[in-house]
């Protein structure tokens, strides 16, 4: 059972990071397009609270706790840090840099998750410990892995064609008659501002996960409450039909990806993890998005592999393990110290015990005792 225990997590977060590296792909694709990143996160998280719905009915409608003022005002706070501000903030960074960049810059999460951890008190520092360096050491290591694969190219791998043709990457070949816009300071600063709001998220997810252990209700909740702020920004932002249009095939299917894959499921999956793992275990995972998304930008992009993401690859596994091993190395020194504790109680208990006992053989004794003093008078 604690097998299962651990591999299931693992394999939710490793499925919500494929899925991640699948969105920036397609948003990518779309925003190319000539559609708005504000639209497009309003059309997010309407998909996201649909496809939401059903689970939080079908899984938690018999179980649901009492919704407090605080755990209201926790979920109003993450919609806007971990869904609105995050989202919108992402996307526009996506849309004035590259896919590389905005899932490099995706990988600082780790690192803002651990400070605020420990700054809430959520999270041990504890350096003396091997735990707590491996904890360090690891997120210093995927952090540190995920700049080296994406800005740090090398030789080519030759690895040749994938020999997949998407249809939607021919098309925006064929139509794209512009470049991409960049900027190389609002990008970044905006892809930065994304993983620290988000990190908000996660600190504040695994409060509500305490008070409130409805992980799909919390998610649909907060997505619907992100809904109607990210309709109303992105209708202050443009108002035209046009840009609400869906008729691209590539807007639409974007949308719908992100929403019910990556928001709808995705989140539904980080806040089951997070009430089980904790915060940082979630967060450690984000950088396995960068080797996803360089095999599939290989695969689907045609984009070359190079030397650099092989060696980034390796570095960013070898710093996750470390981490995991802090986690769980931390978490079996809180059992045995817990066994350790049951073990030195019980020992007191039998030591009063037998304490207990030879008072009672002393007072048997001294009753006897007086007894026959009692008799021979």
């Amino acid at each position: 059972m604690g097998k299962v225990g651990g591999v299931i997590p693992f394999l939710a977060m490793a499925i919500v990071q494929s899925s991640y590296a699948g969105m920036t792909i397609t948003s990518k694709l779309a925003i190319q397009s000539g559609m708005s990143p504000l639209v497009l996160v309003a059309y997010r998280q309407i998909f996201a609270t649909l496809s939401l719905a059903p689970f939080a009915y079908w899984f938690e409608r018999n179980t649901l706790p009492c919704m407090t003022k605080r755990t209201g005002l926790q979920i109003l706070i993450s919609s806007f840090t971990g869904v609105t501000g995050n989202q919108i903030l992402y996307f526009v960074g996506l849309k004035y840099s590259t896919a590389t960049i905005a899932t490099a810059l995706t990988n600082l999460l780790p690192a803002f998750t651990f400070i605020l951890a420990v700054l809430c008190r959520q999270e041990l520092l504890r350096m003396k410990t091997r735990a707590g360096q491996a904890k360090v050491l690891g997120t210093v290591l995927s952090v540190g892995g995920a700049l080296l694969l994406s800005f740090y190219h090398g030789k080519p791998l030759g690895l040749g064609d994938s020999g997949i043709h998407w249809k939607f990457v021919q098309e925006m070949d064929r139509s794209s008659s512009s470049t991409t816009p960049t900027n190389l300071l609002l990008g970044p600063f905006a892809l930065i501002a994304s993983s620290l709001v988000w990190s908000v998220w996660f600190i504040l997810q695994a409060e509500i996960s305490k008070n409130y252990a409805a992980p799909y209700t919390s998610s649909l909740y907060m997505c619907m409450m992100a809904s109607i702020q990210c309709v109303a920004i992105a209708l202050c932002s443009d108002r035209t039909v046009s840009a609400w249009s869906l008729n691209n095939p590539i807007r639409l299917s974007s949308a719908l990806y992100a929403g019910i894959v990556c928001t709808g499921i995705g989140y539904g999956l980080m806040a089951w993890t997070i009430e089980r793992k904790g915060p940082l275990y979630v967060s450690v995972f984000t950088p396995l998005t960068l080797v996803i998304t360089a095999l599939l930008t290989w695969a689907l992009l045609h984009d070359q592999l190079y030397v650099g993401t092989a060696i980034g690859s390796v570095i960013i596994v070898l710093g996750l393990y470390a981490v995991l091993w802090g986690k769980s190395n931390e978490k079996m020194n809180k059992k045995e110290g817990v066994q350790v504790t049951s073990a030195d109680s019980d020992s007191i208990v039998k030591d009063k015990e037998d304490d207990d006992d030879e008072m009672s053989v002393m007072e048997m004794q001294c009753c006897d005792h007086s007894n026959c003093n009692h008799n021979s008078k």
